[in-house]
């Protein structure tokens, strides 16, 4: 019989794809999870893994029971969730990851949620584009807070992943207090502000610098030689100082910076969906359907402090898979 503990480390190490990682990820030793695997092929009777000196990769065999092992540990967790959808309180551990602005963002919203639920625990995990999705995948985290900037995102999750759309965040003007543009009054021009403002923004690559990227070419070119900093929160701070001037996501106000003026940008303005994501597996457990409602109620908190809800739903108003 398959263990179904070596499976979920096959399953890691085909996402993660060396036994290092698969290692550093679940806490253990190298040696251990290369033990595992090795006693996981005797279990199945195939060789799973294309050892050689430098390497480890997944043979035919190792490729198709890896397939097998993710639908076998999401039927697992579908078991547990419905035998604990019976109980009258949620209890245990949830572990949410977000991207740093919406960790700020929803962090309140979760808080709360707590405050009514004194047998549930949160833990709230901040990590870079993409790295949210991939833990979900791997059950390290069980929900993810996620953006898309290119509208298609809802299309390409797996079956096995449930989108719930949040907030529609456009990018929005931050400048200093004392800045021409800080009032109302004066209409923003962003070619004008491109060509005589020292503009900062996320290092090249980063999907937030893309977006501001298309603005500014909208305008009639990007600034020759943007000043970049790592991280939305740097930036706001350096434009409080007087530093220069940015395009942000709306969603990182919410880190509270009153020291800048924010102004609404003129024309089509890049945005990004935000989504919570959820193994279909697990939707039915009461800690995370408690943690979705809150996240459901931040979500219309933020709407009132102007960021519109997503569109991207199914007519009958279930999440896109």
């Amino acid at each position: 019989m398959l263990d179904i503990h070596r499976l979920r480390l096959l399953n890691e190490f085909a996402d993660r794809g060396t036994i290092a990682a698969t290692a550093a990820a679940l806490g253990y030793t190298p040696s251990a999870v290369s033990q595992q695997l090795s006693a996981l092929e005797r279990e199945a009777g195939a060789i799973l893994l294309d050892r050689t000196a430098r390497s480890v990769e997944l043979t035919d065999a190792g490729r198709r029971l890896a397939i097998h092992a993710e639908i076998i540990l999401a039927q697992v967790e579908a078991a547990e969730s419905d035998l604990s959808a019976q109980a009258r309180d949620p209890s245990g551990g949830v572990t949410v990851a977000a991207f740093p602005s919406a960790a700020v963002a929803f962090a309140p919203a979760l808080a709360r949620s707590l405050r009514a639920h004194p047998g549930l625990t949160l833990l709230l995990r901040q990590f870079g584009p993409g790295e949210g999705l991939r833990r979900l995948r791997s059950g390290e985290v069980d929900v993810a807070l996620v953006d898309d900037w290119s509208g298609g995102l809802a299309d390409l999750v797996p079956a096995m992943v449930r989108l719930y759309p949040l907030v529609r965040d456009p990018l929005v003007l931050i400048v200093p207090r004392d800045h021409p543009l800080a009032g109302p009054e004066v209409p923003v021009d962003l070619r004008r502000l491109r060509e005589t403002s020292r503009w900062l923004a996320a290092p090249a690559g980063e999907p937030s610098r893309q977006a501001v990227d298309r603005l500014l070419e909208s305008a009639g070119g990007a600034p020759a030689v943007p000043w970049e900093f790592e991280g939305l929160g740097t930036i706001l701070s350096l434009v409080a100082r007087g530093i220069g001037v940015a395009a942000v996501p709306r969603l990182a106000l919410a880190a509270g910076e009153r020291r800048v003026a924010v102004r609404e940008l003129p024309g089509t303005v890049p945005a990004r969906d935000v989504y919570a994501a959820v193994r279909a597996a697990s939707v039915r457990r009461p800690s995370i359907v408690v943690v979705l409602a809150a996240l459901t109620k931040g979500a219309r908190n933020l709407a009132g402090r102007g960021n519109a809800p997503s569109p991207r739903t199914r007519g009958d108003g279930a999440p896109r898979a």
